[in-house]
């Protein structure tokens, strides 16, 4: 407990500094644009709340907490989709799926948990759109109903369960996760608008860069090789390697996410727009970071 408060308290000041620095370079030069950097300070702040609520609280409110932040995600990913009639009650089942996911973390049943929304849900998830008796768009309306629930639900939903698969080490587990996760975004988005020059896709996201992964992946390796003996039981060269492979999974996760969106809101320049000031779509490298992390440390540790 006292290194997770030890962490929060290094969080809360870095997060204090940046927004008084960017306070400060925005008065000195009133003409440029930092609206931009502004509302990803914002959000680091909500992600913060968010965090210190999983991590510092007993796992029940942990567990409500994210499962919180699981229908959020999910109902601003549905608000992204051109929607009928008819998928009204595909979206309520697909709501109903969340304190189900979340109920078999909290009794403990990791088969259930693992297969409940691939298996179950992708298998009768099309259900109340047959009963609805539509057909038309039948399979874009099911298909991106079920990368929602795979993305925003079954991916997050890893955080909780990280407190109850190992009580121990759980919840400084979930916090090397968050802050490794939220450096790498950090660290891509501030290399690639202020360095970067090689653009990854620029049709999906024009903000991607190479400078900025290659940064972001080498700044998140020395990250979790600074952190990693006040919050994990790691080894110093599985420390290194969960830093690559966070970096790694967190940009093919905000990458994927980002053309998913793209795709979605074709058309609708005004909503696209809107989607950059939201909170919740910070959390698009979590839904890959989350059970990638979980299920790598699951098969080389026995304490999962």
């Amino acid at each position: 407990m006292i290194s997770t408060l030890w962490t929060l308290g290094i969080i809360f000041l870095s997060l204090s500094c940046v927004h008084l620095i960017f306070i400060f370079t925005s008065k000195k030069q009133p003409k440029k644009d930092f609206s931009g950097v502004f509302m990803r300070v914002k959000t680091w702040w909500g992600m913060f709340a968010v965090f210190c609520i999983a991590t510092l609280f007993n796992p029940i409110v942990s567990l409500f907490s994210l499962m919180l932040l699981c229908f959020f995600a999910l109902k601003e990913y549905f608000s992204m989709m051109k929607t009928r009639k008819a998928d009204r009650r595909l979206f309520l089942w697909s709501y109903l799926a969340i304190p189900v996911q979340f109920y078999w973390i909290f009794i403990g049943w990791y088969g259930m948990f693992i297969v409940f929304i691939p298996v179950y849900v992708f298998l009768f998830l099309p259900l109340p759109r047959l009963l609805g008796k539509g057909t038309s768009g039948f399979l874009r309306s099911v298909s991106s109903t079920q990368w929602g629930l795979m993305l925003m639900v079954f991916g997050l939903s890893h955080l909780a369960h990280f407190q109850f698969a190992t009580p121990e080490y759980g919840a400084n587990l979930v916090l090397f996760l968050v802050v490794l996760t939220q450096l790498n975004d950090i660290a891509h988005y501030l290399i690639s608008t202020y360095l970067g020059k090689r653009k990854v896709v620029p049709s999906a996201n024009p903000t991607i860069t190479w400078e900025g992964y290659i940064g972001a992946t080498l700044i998140t390796i020395a990250a979790a090789y600074f952190i990693y003996p006040y919050l994990t039981p790691f080894d110093s060269t599985f420390a290194l390697f969960s830093g690559l492979l966070i970096s790694l999974s967190g940009f093919f996760g905000s990458l994927t996410i980002s053309v998913l969106r793209r795709d979605l809101l074709i058309g609708d320049q005004e909503k696209l727009k809107m989607l950059h000031k939201s909170y919740l779509t910070r959390v698009d490298s979590l839904a890959y970071t989350s059970p990638v992390f979980f299920h790598v440390i699951r098969y080389f540790f026995d304490f999962m």
